[in-house]
């Protein structure tokens, strides 16, 4: 009876020891999160991803954000707040080293590789403030009264996981290379492969995806169901690559438990599992669905009537359409003729067939009544929209308007931008040059239109002469300014801008 009672506390000694370490762990993981949140580099890093967030978000030209890309946007700031936890960290773990106090640590409950499991945990902190300022910027863009489409959750936790892979890299390095140099050299090395574009691989697919970060991106968003992004194997791959990071940590510093072992095979396979899926390329109902949208568009969209007009949009683009009927209404109610109340099928377009990083031009539309609107709106894609509007009006189609040589590009480049606050500034915004002089490239989402020097002067002559004056002489004269070989000199006589233009030459 004695003897039984004698073995009775063993249990709750072992068990009481086992909660010691445990909150031992957490409360040197507490300690050495405070210092690394406050450390001057990891400070600074912080302020600036806080001033670049708040760059990106407030730019009048991202009032109309597309959420599944501004997701990805979300995740090139983080990238330096991990580089610099990931140097914060090694040297973290190297302090008992440079002040040689380590010898003291031995006289401690508390092991080497509890040490550095706490070392690891630090980092959370981080990547949690991490994670409320990719939501914060996710959030302000998707409350903005432009914003369309839907973001990817897999995508916003990008960054937060980049914090915590680069983090346990940093205590694993001061693990396996103890050395004050290492850290900063591992930074270098890092910036050289993934910021300075040494990294060997590149593109939309395959083996890019082993980078942290993969925010392949083109001038014009897709929908997306067209991304063809592998975002959750993705964050899978980082989440096994940053636990695999921190149990080899623990593994190399004497944590050599059944349970750190199994952890270490177990996140190794899932991240070589993840890594794996999520370089097999876009699948091909992706590839089916982006030849689709790009050749028959109007079998994934829907189409809205706004007065005599269509609008028809890819379903998340479609609370875009008022301000697409806005902008056309102004240019037609300045036409002339049949031309201010012609119906028009204004139809979203894009070409998805290249890839999410294509630029490819779009085919001008042959059907008389057929405006283009592309994926992206706001600033200057406003102008090429109204420019698109005004050229099927003026020219009768897409493709003759992108041929115009002679004075009908007066016409139409009045019509397009006369509405506006400041023509004038939006005429400079739009010409490839940035200029209000010459002869110029004017962009456009098909084919590009030119404007000789004459044309320029004439146009710009128009836009400082009363508003009104010239609306009016535009209806007057409509059918002889919308005539196939009308010269600009013509039309600028017409217009009420007396002045000597030459030869209509168009530029090269």
């Amino acid at each position: 009876m004695t003897a039984t009672l004698m073995r009775k506390p063993a249990p709750a000694a072992a068990s009481t020891g086992a909660r010691d370490s445990r909150a031992a762990v957490s409360a040197l993981a507490r300690f050495e999160a405070r210092r690394l949140l406050l450390s001057i580099p990891v400070v600074l890093a912080f302020a600036l991803y806080v001033a670049w967030i708040v760059w990106r978000t407030l730019r009048p030209s991202d009032d109309y954000p597309v959420l599944q890309d501004a997701d990805r946007a979300t995740q090139g700031g983080p990238l330096l707040v991990g580089l610099v936890a990931m140097l914060a960290a090694n040297q973290a773990a190297l302090r008992s080293l440079r002040r040689d106090t380590e010898r003291h640590f031995a006289v401690l409950a508390l092991t080497p590789w509890r040490r550095t499991a706490a070392h690891v945990l630090s980092v959370v902190p981080l990547a949690l403030l991490t994670a409320a300022a990719v939501t914060a910027q996710f959030t302000w863009e998707a409350l903005k009264s432009g914003a369309v489409g839907r973001g990817s959750v897999a995508e916003l936790l990008t960054g937060p996981l980049l914090v915590l892979l680069f983090g346990a890299i940093g205590v694993l390095l001061a693990r396996l290379y103890p050395s004050a140099v290492a850290g900063p050299l591992l930074v270098v090395v890092f910036l050289l492969l993934f910021v300075g574009g040494a990294f060997p691989f590149g593109g939309e697919t395959g083996p890019v995806w082993l980078r942290p970060v993969v925010t392949t991106s083109g001038v014009h968003p897709f929908p997306s169901d067209l991304l063809g992004r592998p975002a959750a194997w993705h964050a899978l791959y980082l989440a096994g690559l940053a636990l695999t990071a921190a149990l080899l940590a623990v593994l190399v510093s004497g944590g050599r438990t059944r349970s750190v072992r199994a952890g270490l095979v177990g996140v190794s396979v899932l991240a070589v599992l993840a890594g794996v899926v999520q370089t097999g390329g876009v699948p091909a109902a992706t590839e089916a669905a982006r030849t689709r949208a790009s050749l028959t568009p109007e079998k994934d969209q829907t189409c809205l009537r706004r007065g005599p007009s269509h609008y028809c949009a890819f379903p998340e683009w479609t609370p875009l359409v008022d301000d697409w009927a806005r902008v056309a209404g102004r240019v037609q109610a300045l036409a002339g003729g049949s031309a201010h109340e012609r119906p028009l099928l204004v139809r979203q377009r894009l070409e998805a067939r290249y890839g999410l990083s294509g630029d490819a031009a779009l085919e001008p539309a042959t059907r008389p009544d057929q405006v283009t609107v592309g994926t992206s709106w706001g600033g200057n894609r406003v102008p090429e929209f109204s420019m698109a509007v005004a050229g099927v009006l003026v020219a009768g189609n897409e493709r003759r308007a992108g041929e115009l040589c002679d004075g009908r590009m007066v016409t139409l480049m009045w019509l397009s931008l006369a509405w506006q606050p400041d023509p004038e500034s939006v005429l400079r915004n739009v010409r490839l040059d940035d200029s209000l002089t010459g002869s110029a490239v004017v962009l456009s989402r098909t084919e590009p239109l030119t404007m000789t020097a004459g044309q320029t002067e004439v146009v710009r002559g128009l836009f400082h002469r009363p508003f009104q004056d010239v609306a009016a002489r535009v209806k007057t004269h409509w059918s002889e300014l919308t005539a196939p070989g009308v010269t600009t000199d013509r039309a600028g006589r017409l217009l009420g801008v007396h002045e000597e233009v030459g030869l209509d030459r168009c530029a090269g």
